[in-house]
């Protein structure tokens, strides 16, 4: 009898564990992970995420961080997408101009609305409010356990994207890590401290405030240890980044810094405001959860003394957005992760000048960025004094290389967690780069599925061909849109160097132009052509602009055949060419980049994920 209860019980608790099978598990359905599900389930790929709340969208919605900082002129696949769907909500762009720090803002229920729209796809499943609580390898895939509302799962998935807030999946599977300042003899990047440390950026525990109408009185009671001289300086709200640093003093224009639809305010205020130094990333679930009380405290004496000391009686914890107790958001913002030791490591000097290194990366891109370096140190006094506003930089595109492990297979990396050096990660963790970035980890991990490859394996071309029919960026160019009909073109040559592109620091939205109405040098053309063919024979060009005779000179020389000026005329056909094409008439940029892929089909040779032609 008693071996009958026990085979009874056994067989009870295997018949409680539900099984599950799919091709891809992202586990985190933040910015990123939500982004790579959309991708890949468009792509064909059976998809479930695992995620911890009941919302979509990460630090853009249950962290509140809901102003979008950067690549507001260049809104790439999905991300343009979120925002168009942001644009009709609201009633267009104006809608959405509701604050200064960001060209788009939205209350954070509405983007998680959003996302939970976009994300209804044929092949795509989401298990919210479920946590992992182990991952091994199993055969050729993972077998994954989980847990929600005391339920129990097992998924078998071939391959994982850990898109994680801190990169949790990363370290429990041990895949080597970086956390910190990194050492300048380990990135030769000249603006990295001697030594490298274990310090991170300043975290906040965002509050969404909303303002109740005049004469109301939503003043929350006074929380412990409240100091109003800790916040003396908030009401400071001059650019750093000026030439002179000069205070200026305007509370009003620091409250409605992240002024939100609707009369909302993202709470979300670096200089004496509610940043906190707290480094959790390798705390376990419940030290976590006791660090952040501190994080959440912090930001309600904050808003004691907005409310208390400065006057703003009227604007109240917002009681119409996040589904907790406290109505404060379900998770808080890190800028900061654990970074992955990649295939390749994207350095400030590949940002800097990218045409110029050792390895050509930017031919591997798949993801785009233009905000600056912008590092959140002033709660931590033990940080290295860098002046990181001073490092400028054009804009630029991150790696394909930085999102797969280097010696463990079957998994891929997202979110801020991806391989970069600490002042990169300053720039590639904004929510428009992590928006991209989950966009690139979907597409490679469809095509790493369909061809039943690892990711380090796939074809870097077959995946930004993917992303290009997303209409994604490759390549940071800012002044040729993704509605302009040679956008594809344009963005494949860019991505072989055979015409570049140039970046300048610019302000809060660094740029990169392609000039695609612009005439080039014969001495030019051809370093950019060499640079890709270096089997090009000396055609001894001159300073003179390109014209349609030394362009048949050029593509005659690489194909081994002859091609006429009327040749290039009739691949232009249907073009704005009204007349016949002459010996001298001198050649515009896009031109020579529609006629190099043309004749040339560049793209399709194939590259490693240092950018080198491979044989």
């Amino acid at each position: 009898m008693l071996f009958l209860l026990v085979l009874f019980s056994l067989s009870s608790a295997t018949a409680a564990v539900k099984e599950y099978n799919t091709e891809l598990l992202i586990i985190g359905g933040g910015a990123s992970g939500t982004t790579a599900a959309i991708q890949a389930s468009r792509m064909g790929v059976k998809t479930l995420i695992l995620e911890e709340t009941e919302w979509l969208g990460g630090m853009l919605t249950s962290a509140g961080v809901s102003a979008i900082d950067g690549n507001h002129q260049m809104p790439s696949g999905l991300w343009g997408e979120f925002r168009q769907k942001l644009y009709q909500h609201y009633g267009g762009p104006a809608a959405v101009e509701t604050g200064w720090v960001s060209n788009t803002l939205f209350e954070p229920s509405i983007g998680n609305k959003v996302l939970k729209e976009m994300a209804h796809q044929t092949n795509l499943s989401i298990w919210y409010k479920t946590e992992w609580t182990s991952i091994k390898r199993k055969g050729k895939g993972w077998e994954i356990e989980t847990l929600s509302k005391g339920k129990r799962s097992r998924i078998y998935a071939r391959l994982i994207i850990d898109a994680t807030e801190t990169g949790d999946v990363m370290a429990y599977l041990k895949i080597p890590y970086r956390i910190g300042m990194d050492s300048r003899s380990s990135t030769g990047e000249i603006q990295a401290p001697e030594q490298a440390n274990n310090i991170i950026q300043d975290m906040t525990y965002v509050v969404t405030l909303k303002d109740f109408g005049p004469g109301s009185d939503r003043t929350i009671p006074k929380p412990a240890g409240y100091n109003p001289k800790e916040f003396e300086c908030s009401c400071d709200v001059a650019d750093p980044s000026a030439a002179e640093h000069r205070p200026n003093i305007d509370c009003s224009q620091m409250i409605t810094y992240g002024k939100l639809p609707n009369q909302k305010y993202m709470i979300n205020w670096p200089k004496c405001g509610n940043d906190i130094y707290l480094n959790i990333l390798e705390m376990n679930k419940k030290e976590r959860t006791e660090a952040l009380k501190s994080a959440k405290l912090h930001s309600l004496r904050f808003i004691y003394y907005l409310q208390n000391k400065l006057g703003y009686k009227n604007l109240g914890i917002a009681d119409d957005e996040y589904p907790t107790a406290d109505k404060l958001p379900m998770i808080p913002y890190h800028r900061e992760s654990r970074r992955l030791d990649g295939v390749v490591t994207l350095t400030l000097n590949d940002v800097s000048d990218p045409y110029q290194q050792k390895t050509s990366l930017y031919r591997t891109g798949v993801a785009i960025g233009d905000y600056p370096i912008d590092h959140h140190h002033l709660k931590n006094t033990a940080a290295p004094q860098i002046d990181f506003v001073k490092i400028k930089v054009p804009s630029y595109n991150i790696p394909l290389g930085a999102l797969i492990p280097k010696n463990t297979i079957g998994i891929i990396i997202a979110e801020k967690s991806i391989s970069v050096t600490n002042i990169v990660a300053g720039a590639s963790r904004l929510q428009p780069v992590v928006l991209t970035i989950g966009q690139a980890a979907g597409a490679l991990a469809a095509v790493a599925l369909k061809n039943q490859q690892e990711p380090a394996e796939v074809s870097i071309r077959n995946v930004q061909a993917a992303l290009l029919a997303s209409k994604a960026y490759l390549m940071p160019f800012i002044d040729v849109k993704a509605t302009d009909q040679d956008f594809t073109i344009i963005q494949k040559i860019g991505a072989t160097g055979l015409l570049i592109g140039t970046g300048i620091p610019y302000k809060w939205a660094n740029q990169t132009w392609f000039y695609p109405e612009l005439s080039i040098s014969q001495f030019d053309l051809i370093q950019g052509f060499k640079s890709f063919y270096p089997e090009l024979k000396e055609l001894y060009p001159s300073g003179e602009q390109s014209n349609a005779e030394f362009v048949s000179k050029l593509f005659t020389s690489l194909l081994q055949k002859d091609i006429s000026v009327a040749d290039l005329h009739k691949a232009l056909k249907g073009r704005d060419f009204k007349e016949e094409l002459q010996k001298q008439t001198v050649l515009n940029r896009r031109t020579i980049a529609i006629l190099a892929d043309h004749f040339l089909h560049p793209f399709d040779r194939q590259i490693d994920f240092e950018g080198n032609l491979k044989n």
